[in-house]
């Protein structure tokens, strides 16, 4: 009975946010930039149009590999895709600035790499970094779309953190 009650406490409290569950409160930072602002013109279309450094804090235990996805909502004909990587280490702490990763899908350029921030000129859009642990490895081919890779890891993720910031021409 005293190990019931304390399990159901336990539950309770984490329902109400007091003891977050392992995975929860993952978080993907960047020195780049602060969230909701804008991005340095270093990591974009208009600088040297590399990805900035990315840390991933505080993941699931039992992450076995990170999907990162980065894009624009806000481009005129719908949703643009800039960066879309798989397979990254699930003992990954940080991807440095610049990175060349193993396994990328097709962008909104036609590219498997990172295409930065690059919108029409006039009101700022919004650019969205996120980052998803799984519980597996996926086997995709080079230029997989971001369709098909948000269907194969359907089921699979464990935990998911992003961040945004901004951009304008």
């Amino acid at each position: 009975m005293e190990i019931a009650v304390m399990v159901f406490s336990m539950v309770l409290a984490s329902g109400l946010g007091m003891i977050p569950p392992q995975g929860v409160y993952m978080r993907l930072e960047t020195p780049a930039f602060q969230e909701g602002k804008t991005i340095p013109k270093k990591y974009t279309c208009q600088g040297a149009n590399v990805s900035p450094p990315l840390f991933i804090i505080d993941p699931p235990e039992e992450v076995v590999t990170f999907v990162l996805i980065v894009d624009d909502p806000d481009a005129p004909s719908g949703t643009f895709d800039h960066w879309i990587t798989w397979n990254i280490a699930g003992t990954t702490k940080s991807i440095p600035e610049g990175a060349k990763m193993a396994n990328q899908g097709k962008n909104g350029f036609g590219e498997n790499k990172y295409g930065g921030p690059c919108p029409p000129p006039g009101k700022p859009h919004r650019y969205f970094f996120k980052l998803f642990a799984l519980d597996t490895k996926l086997s995709l081919p080079e230029g997989t779309t971001k369709g098909q890779l948000l269907k194969a890891i359907d089921g699979h993720v464990l935990a998911k953190a992003e961040i945004m910031g901004t951009f304008q021409r």
